[in-house]
C-alpha cells in the first residue's frame, strides 16, 4: 500500500512543504519513496478508480494537475489545466471517471474538467457559480464537492463570508455530457459556514461540518430527489471549552457506526456514535492530535486507523480505532511531513 501526502509550499502560507510525499506502507512501517517537487501548493489530492492517476489542486492559485502513478507508487507529472477560478480547495471524480469536479473557494465556482483517455486533464467544460446575496455578481464560497453514494448528486457546501450564503447546494450530475443542474439548496445556521459533508453508507444520512460555529448537522437525504432535511445539530467541541474551534474535516467509519471530526484551533478530533435507524449522533470522545491545526483527517482503507494532518507542526498523528467502541487511542506512529493538508491511499 502507498500513501500520498499533499501540502502547502508557499511563503505566503508560511509553509515548509516541498511537494507531494509518497510513502510505501508495509506492516505499519512508512518508508519515504519520493517527494514529487515542482508544483506549487499541491494540497488536496484524489486518485482515479484504477489508482493509476493522481490529481492535485494548487491551493491559492487557479490550476489542477495530473500525475501518472507507477506500480511502485511513484509519481510522474503529466499535465496542468486551468480551473478558471481562484483558490481551488477540493476535487472529486464522477462515477464514470470522465469528469473532475473542483471547488474554487475565492471566486465561487465549481469547475467541470474532462479527464482524457490517457488520464490527462482537458480544458474546462463548465463553470457553475454558487449564488450569494444581492442578485447577479454576488457569490458564495464553495469549500467542497461531495458526491452521494449513488454518484447521481453533487453536494457543494459553501460559506457566506461577506456577500454570500452559508448553504449546501445540490446538483444533478449529467455524466454523459459533463453538466451540472442545480436542483435544491438548504441554508445552514447564520454564521455557521458549512465546510465539508460526508454520507452514511446507506445514503439516507448526510453529515455536514460547519466551520465557524464548530457544529455538525445531520440531514436526511432523499436519493430520488436529492433533497436534504436537517434533523440534528451538535457542537464538535468539549462542553467546557469556551474558545473557537474552527472545525475542519469530517470522516465516517467504513461501516457507518461512528463519525469523526477535527477542530483545527482546538487541535483535536471528536467522535460521535451514530444511530443506524435515524442517523442521530451521540457524543463519545474528544482527543488531542499531538500537534497544531489538524486541517485534515482520514481513515485508512481497512478502517482500523484514523490519521490527522497537523499542518502547523509537520506531523501526521496516527490513532487506532477500537472496532467495538469507535474510540481513538494513540498508536505510537507519527509521520513527519512538512505542512501536510491531505492524505490518500493507493491499494491496487
Amino acid at each position: 500500500m502507498y500513501a500520498y501526502i499533499g501540502c502547502r509550499t508557499t511563503k505566503e502560507r508560511n509553509a515548509r512543504g516541498k511537494g507531494i510525499r509518497v510513502y510505501e506502507i508495509n506492516n505499519g512501517a512508512w518508508e519515504l519513496k519520493q517527494i514529487a517537487k515542482g508544483q506549487v501548493n499541491p494540497s488536496y489530492l484524489c486518485l482515479n478508480e484504477k489508482q493509476d492517476r493522481l490529481y492535485a489542486i494548487h491551493g491559492d492559485f487557479s490550476e489542477v494537475s495530473a500525475y501518472k502513478v507507477a506500480e511502485d507508487g511513484t509519481l510522474t507529472y503529466q499535465n496542468t489545466t486551468e480551473t478558471h477560478g481562484t483558490n481551488p480547495v477540493h476535487l472529486t471524480i464522477d462515477r464514470t471517471g470522465k469528469w473532475l469536479f473542483v471547488a474554487n473557494l475565492q471566486t465561487g465556482g465549481v469547475s467541470v474538467i474532462p479527464i482524457e483517455e490517457d488520464g490527462s486533464l482537458g480544458k474546462i467544460k463548465e463553470l457553475k457559480f454558487i449564488s450569494g446575496n444581492g442578485g447577479p455578481g454576488y457569490i458564495s464560497h464553495p469549500h467542497q464537492v461531495c458526491q452521494d453514494r449513488s454518484g447521481k448528486w453533487l453536494l457543494v457546501p459553501s460559506q457566506g463570508r461577506l456577500q454570500g450564503v452559508g448553504k449546501i447546494t445540490v446538483f444533478r450530475i449529467d455524466s454523459e455530457h459533463g453538466n451540472l443542474k442545480e436542483t435544491s439548496m438548504v441554508k445552514g445556521r447564520s454564521g455557521s459556514e458549512p465546510r465539508h459533508c460526508v454520507f452514511h453508507p446507506n445514503n439516507r444520512f448526510c453529515y455536514c461540518l460547519n466551520e465557524k460555529d464548530s457544529t455538525v448537522t445531520c440531514y436526511y437525504f432523499d436519493e430520488e430527489t436529492g433533497t436534504l432535511d436537517p434533523k440534528q445539530i451538535l457542537t464538535t467541541l468539549p462542553e467546557d471549552f469556551p474558545g473557537d474551534g474552527w472545525a475542519s474535516a469530517i470522516e465516517i467509519g467504513i461501516d457507518g457506526t461512528y463519525l469523526y471530526l477535527s477542530n483545527r484551533k482546538h487541535d483535536s478530533v471528536t467522535v460521535f456514535g451514530l444511530d443506524q435507524e435515524n442517523g442521530h449522533m451521540t457524543y463519545l470522545q474528544n482527543i488531542k492530535t499531538k500537534g497544531e491545526q489538524p486541517r485534515f483527517i482520514t481513515i485508512n482503507p481497512d478502517g482500523t486507523m484514523l490519521l490527522a494532518a497537523n499542518e502547523l507542526t509537520d506531523t501526521i498523528c496516527c490513532m487506532d480505532i477500537d472496532p467495538e467502541t469507535g474510540l481513538l487511542a494513540y498508536s505510537g506512529t507519527e509521520i513527519a511531513a512538512e505542512s501536510p493538508v491531505c492524505v490518500v491511499f493507493k491499494t491496487k
